[in-house]
């Protein structure tokens, strides 16, 4: 009984793509160490010892407290890289969820980086450009927040547009518009009074919203992890995830999004969604990487550089893994964002307390990208297996299936006419043969 439970567990779809992310996790986990040992033992100046550090802090940084006197790592909690790993988990909450939404409704958001970037403009522009000393600072705050996600809409709903009436690639028109943010950014910063002219050296960047007394609220976190960067964003983040969860599992706008990922060319229908949806799709997500944006600033004390027109933000990619790993489920984009800044902290760990740096974990995380990217191969590999596993339990000697009984079966058709072509014809009332 137990036995069949756990088949019927595991045959769910739900299970496989679990257990293919999980797959994904570990293999990248696994050349990451490999990557150790090859460095490691390749040098004479490192030896085992500085392996197993490494392999150890790659599992484990999270925990990593420092090393003794002797050298010796310790562990223990950690409250600065707690707090620190959830304030790098609010941006890749909302990229994430950003891009599940745009897979959910059938379309790859691959403009985020130009949705970050406009919403950043007009966050910005408001919580420095209100005066705080006229407007309460937590009303510039909640105008900023609204702006921001309000021109990151905006910008998402552009290819979306080009898509529904003209029937341009979303991937393509998402490309045009990260660089034409990322240009028009530049441009209008560069004629703006919002450059740092106060510190040396600081031209290139926007003055912090506390310039302003405008930042986002610690809520007492502070106290929870103290002396790390964690604020009430990541709040912010999980109820982002929790909205978008009910939106699309359980309303009826929802419903019609994802109706059209199922199917993206529907016959017409008043009630099955087709074009008039790729707009809000796109818009939607486009959204959601300003309310990811909005968490970095006003939400936290970062500056931002904004001579953009010759790089993207890597935040605005970032959220394709995240979103892969958790098979586009808003719930599981919390865990998998969670996951994914916690390779940070352990990069971070391993450059301050080790002999290797921080460019490990990036290629842990490139490995799981690509491994994230083949989970649907994962899954067909684990669907192989079940199906070969239920070939086998099939006897050999089984007879083989009666084929399908025809128009002359008396059992389907008792009618004379048809079972019998000797039979007479009907009679006519004439008395002549029909």
């Amino acid at each position: 009984m137990k036995q069949n439970k756990l088949r019927t567990l595991y045959e769910k779809d739900m299970t496989k793509k679990i257990l293919a992310s999980l797959l994904s996790i570990l293999i990248g986990l696994v050349v990451g160490s490999v990557i150790i040992a090859a460095v490691g033992f390749s040098n004479p100046e490192l030896g085992a010892s500085s392996v197993w550090d490494g392999i150890r802090i790659v599992f484990a940084g999270l925990f990593s407290t420092g090393r003794t006197a002797a050298g010796v790592l310790t562990w223990g909690f950690n409250s600065t890289n707690f707090g620190n790993m959830l304030f790098r988990a609010t941006p890749l909450i909302m990229t994430g969820l950003s891009v599940a939404v745009a897979f959910k409704t059938g379309l790859f958001n691959i403009g985020a980086p130009g949705q970050y970037l406009m919403g950043t403009l007009v966050s910005l522009c408001i919580a420095l450009g209100i005066p705080s000393s006229s407007v309460a600072p937590w009303l510039i705050w909640i105008l900023a927040f609204l702006g921001g996600v309000a021109a990151g809409a905006l910008w998402g709903a552009i290819p979306g547009a080009l898509k529904a009436f003209l029937n341009i690639n979303e991937v393509l028109a998402s490309i045009m518009t990260n660089w034409l943010a990322a240009n028009l950014v530049t441009w209008m910063f560069d004629i703006s009074n919002f450059k740092n002219l106060v510190e040396n050296t600081k031209s290139g960047y926007i003055y912090k919203t506390t310039y302003n007394d405008v930042a986002t609220a610690k809520l007492g976190l502070d106290k929870l992890f103290p002396n790390s960067q964690v604020n009430a964003g990541i709040l912010v983040a999980i109820l982002f995830a929790i909205g978008m969860y009910i939106l699309m599992n359980k309303t009826k706008l929802g419903y019609e999004l994802q109706a059209r990922g199922l199917k993206p060319h529907p016959a017409p229908h008043p009630r099955i969604p087709g074009k008039s949806k790729i707009v809000p799709s796109l818009g939607l997500a486009g959204g959601l990487p300003r309310g990811r944006a909005a968490p970095q600033y006003p939400f936290r004390p970062k500056e931002f550089f904004w001579s953009t027109y010759q790089t993207l933000p890597a935040e605005g990619f970032n959220g394709i893994p995240v979103a892969l790993l958790a098979v586009n489920n808003p719930i599981a984009v919390i865990f998998t964002a969670i996951f994914m800044s916690v390779l940070d902290i352990a990069g971070l760990q391993l450059t301050n307390l080790t002999a290797y740096n921080e460019y490990i974990t990036d290629v842990i995380i490139a490995a799981i990208v690509y491994l994230s990217a083949f989970s649907l191969v994962i899954r067909m590999l684990l669907d192989g297996r079940k199906k070969k596993r239920k070939s086998g339990d099939t006897p050999a000697d089984d007879a083989p299936v009666e084929p399908a009984q025809s128009l002359g079966d008396p059992d389907l058709h008792p009618d004379p006419a048809i079972t019998d072509p000797d039979a007479d014809a009907p009679v006519a009332e004439g008395g002549e043969q029909a």
